[in-house]
């Protein structure tokens, strides 16, 4: 569920290339001399959402035949790791390149993980290409954000970015169905070979329909370079951690996440080229509490990338079936945020404070009823999404406050860094949240083939996991309330 701003000061400053005066109507960005533009975008949407389900969907599958079950959380983590990577330096590539060479770069990039994936032999191979798709969506995706600055006059900007979001939504319940199918009939490869002449038509049509951009466009600003290699360095850290097969090569892994993020934090605090607004990494700040709360929520959103599996290998469903219970979270996250963004004053602190509540008691649902493989049955796969949903919708509750709070105790001088940062925070939480699921549930049996029992137990302490997080965010969301109520917000 990645929903992010382009970053103002890494974009090209263009100028919007339609203009109408008057009120934002919804017609003004699905008909008329729009169209051609949100189909672009909303397709650029949709083909990254649906690759990120339909791989989720067809994984258990892929590891049955190829094997590196012990790597599975992998393809999530360096997925989403490469994407941050490579959203970081569109703003330059944009600045090299004009709005279609761009997009056909990152077409380009996108087919060229798909086919890798296709062909992968062994799961080495497939991470490769699980990261230089994540290149390419993220490239995409980011394009496609960035697009509706320029691309649209402003009254229609946050329609134009209503329209990503719920496309987003809206693409979240078809990739199930296409990873399902493709799993049902044993042909994973042919999911993602599928891919590849998509991403061309798509190529295609986005040069065809796109608007020219001027070429002589301001320099982009300076990269943060050393802490994106900070950061990286964190969650590979915890994910080579996880392949050890000791409890000590296991913390080592940890340990040195650890200290690789607190010097991502003394950089940030002291450099002039920063990720993040100033005091974002300053403990005990507004700022750094609603960055931690939001972290510690989107961490749990992990739970839709294995629940596949187990629901496959212990409860005996199908790869559709499983890919829809699990898109549960998504789709509570996105009710749940709808109904929550209506709130405001003291009722935000309210609702904010009451989504780990939330989370907590999904979580603690999914630990005891995911293990209960003996039980398996349509009133457990019942309780399963329903916990699902609470989940997300513990996320959904708190989300768009957290934004709101980020945004507001950011400087003046670094609203718009804020957007970009909100983007790769959560991103940042969703990879190395991958990273510590996949070391804790290989500790705990998840990469034992064959053992149900083993399966089982790991799927608890995944949870469990889950729910330590829920309530650490509960604490942190206990902190930042009391910093509200004293600057009296």
């Amino acid at each position: 569920m990645s929903k992010f701003l382009f970053s103002k000061r890494d974009k090209p400053l263009m100028t919007a290339t339609f203009e109408q005066p008057g009120e934002a109507r919804w017609s003004d960005v699905l008909w008329g001399v729009h169209a051609p533009v949100s189909a672009v975008l909303a397709g650029g949407i949709i083909l990254h959402a649906i690759n990120i389900n339909i791989s989720a969907t067809m994984l258990p599958t892929i590891v049955a035949e190829i094997g590196g079950q012990g790597l599975y959380a992998w393809n999530a983590t360096l997925f989403t790791l490469a994407a941050i990577l490579s959203a970081a330096v569109t703003g330059k590539i944009l600045n090299r390149m004009d709005v279609k060479r761009s997009f056909a770069l990152s077409g380009a990039v996108f087919a060229l993980g798909s086919l890798i994936t296709a062909l992968a032999p062994d799961m080495p191979v497939m991470l490769v290409g699980r990261s230089v798709q994540g290149a390419g969506g993220g490239m995409m995706f980011t394009l496609c954000y960035a697009m509706v600055i320029f691309a649209y006059p402003e009254r229609l900007w946050s329609r134009a970015v209503a329209l990503l979001s719920g496309t987003w939504g809206i693409a979240m319940l078809f990739g199930p169905a296409v990873g399902g199918t493709f799993a049902e009939y044993d042909i994973w490869r042919g999911g993602f070979a599928a891919l590849i002449p998509v991403t061309a038509i798509y190529s295609l049509i986005a040069w065809r329909l796109l608007p020219t951009v001027g070429q002589t466009l301001p320099p982009a600003g300076p990269i943060a370079f050393g802490q994106l290699a900070l950061l990286a360095g964190a969650v590979l850290a915890v994910s080579m951690g996880s392949l050890a097969g000791s409890f000590a090569g296991a913390a080592a892994g940890i340990v040195v996440s650890i200290i690789l993020v607190l010097l991502l934090m003394r950089r940030e605090n002291t450099s002039d080229i920063r990720l993040f607004p100033r005091g974002a990494m300053l403990g005990g700040t507004p700022l750094f509490l609603s960055f931690s709360v939001m972290s510690l929520l989107i961490f749990c959103v992990n739970a839709e990338f294995f629940m596949p599996f187990y629901l496959q290998r212990l409860h005996g469903l199908s790869p559709l079936v499983a890919g829809y219970i699990a898109a549960l979270i998504s789709i509570g996250w996105s009710c749940a945020e709808v109904y929550s963004a209506r709130f405001t004053g003291k009722t935000m602190h309210r609702v904010v404070f009451a989504g780990p509540a939330v989370l907590l008691a999904g979580t603690l649902v999914l630990a005891v009823a995911t293990p209960a493989h003996d039980a398996a049955g349509a009133g457990l796969a019942g309780l399963l999404s329903l916990a699902l949903i609470v989940v997300g919708a513990g996320i959904g509750l708190s989300w768009p406050h957290l934004n709101t709070f980020a945004l507001q105790y950011t400087d003046a001088s670094e609203k718009e860094n804020a957007a970009s940062a909100l983007s790769t925070i959560q991103m940042f939480a969703v990879s190395f949240g991958t990273a510590v699921a996949g070391l804790v549930a290989n500790q705990t049996g998840f990469n034992t083939r064959n053992d149900i029992d083993a399966t089982a137990n790991s799927s608890a302490w995944l949870f469990l996991t889950f729910s330590l997080m829920a309530v650490l965010a509960w604490v942190a969301s206990r902190s930042l309330i009391a910093k509200l109520k004293e600057a009296g917000k």
